[in-house]
């Protein structure tokens, strides 16, 4: 019911931002946008968790991570081509495909939804998260041209932290927690996590820095620069459920430390780029190693993270890890002015990668240090300890 109303959500709010006849229209669908697409990426791994275990759920998530990571790279590209040889507009039009396809699919789905009949959405909570973020998303946005100790800056970041930290405190103490913290006393989802946070942000900033700047920098168009991580998805599409199965059966935490570092391998790598151009020496081999260590990683993590929660609350585990790891991306990309001092230019770039890189390496050694295998019980099963 969930996915449902998520994808009807989004395509209506996809063809509202086709026919927007002003900016304020288009931010405002945006926002409806994004609310519906909420509710996607969850839904759709609790219907995999109430259906696969141990290492099955392991092959499948690799599968749902090859067609997610698929999607995630192919999009620039066929938002780049309409940009450059149609409209913009069509970009987000021609979401009302993918999005009548699944609700077909959805509909073949077999076994009724289970819900918790008292289950409801804490409202207050919700602002104080939404209240939280944005005042300190924002002063991190602003403050490389402000400066901190302007009032405009210092002011929301305050009341985002103090906003921040009252939800953390009334997940403790509320009866219907949007993030309950018991999840994060779970070894594997709590370091899983961590992770997350780090190697999600690393993968937030690389994606929007390299876009832009091939763009602005190396002079690329918009279809060419969609088309310079092609690479990435190729990858991820061919290795994802291989990776899956693979850690179903030795598990994720080599998986989730080598992947990370051979991003940030990739990452250093790509430091090679010059003002003398050479998307081949310079892009090419750092690209393929970071889409080699992302086939490596994503499919473990997940499985990691999400095996180590009981079935009936898959969904909210989910939910929290796919908050994390948007979360992480965004704070990330509003940090950009401060790592780049401003401007995206070559010297930009290259301190942008080398914080990419120092991420994914975090996130490598939090994996290694804070992961555990899963003990094997039985053959097909396994129990997180």
């Amino acid at each position: 019911r969930i996915m449902r109303a998520g994808l009807i959500g989004f395509g209506v709010a996809s063809l509202i931002i086709a026919l927007a006849p002003t900016a304020g229209v288009l931010i405002g669908a945006r926002l409806l946008q994004g609310a519906a697409g909420a509710l996607l990426v969850p839904s759709s791994l609790a219907i995999i968790m109430a259906n696969f275990r141990g290492a099955a759920s392991a092959r499948a998530i690799g599968t749902w991570t090859a067609a997610t990571s698929a999607a995630w790279v192919v999009g620039p590209i066929v938002g780049g081509l309409f940009v450059d040889f149609a409209s913009w507009r069509w970009a987000f039009s021609i979401n009302v495909l993918p999005v009548a396809v699944t609700l077909v699919l959805l509909a073949r789905l077999s076994g009724p939804d289970v819900r918790r009949p008292d289950a409801r959405i804490n409202i207050p909570d919700a602002l104080l998260c939404v209240a939280g973020l944005g005042g300190v998303v924002y002063a991190l946005i602003e403050a490389p041209a402000r400066g901190w100790s302007h009032a405009s800056i210092w002011a929301p970041a305050l009341v985002g932290a103090v906003a921040l930290v009252a939800f953390v405190v009334r997940q403790g103490r509320s009866a219907d927690p949007l993030m309950p913290l018991d999840l994060f006393r779970i070894r594997n989802f709590g370091w899983g996590n961590g992770a997350t946070a780090l190697i999600y942000g690393a993968l937030g900033l690389n994606s929007f820095i390299l876009s832009v700047y091939l763009q602005q920098g190396a002079g690329l168009s918009a279809t060419a620069a969609g088309l310079a991580s092609l690479p990435v998805v190729l990858l991820v599409m061919v290795l994802s459920s291989r990776m899956g199965a693979l850690a179903g059966r030795l598990g994720p935490r080599g998986f989730m430390t080598v992947g990370p570092l051979g991003m940030a391998l990739g990452s250093l790598l790509m430091l090679t780029v010059s003002e003398d151009f050479n998307y081949w020496l310079q892009i090419l081999p750092g690209i393929m190693l970071f889409g080699f260590g992302l086939a490596v990683t994503v499919a473990p993590l997940t499985s990691a993270i999400l095996g180590a929660i009981d079935t009936a609350r898959s969904g909210i585990a989910s939910a929290v890890n796919n908050a994390v790891a948007r979360i992480a991306g965004l704070v990330a990309v509003a940090m950009l002015g401060t790592i780049v001092a401003g401007m995206l230019d070559l010297d930009g770039f290259r301190r942008a990668t080398v914080v990419v890189a120092v991420l994914m390496a975090l996130g490598g050694l939090v994996s290694w240090a804070g992961i555990r295998n899963p003990r094997r019980t039985a053959p097909g099963a396994t129990l997180d300890t």
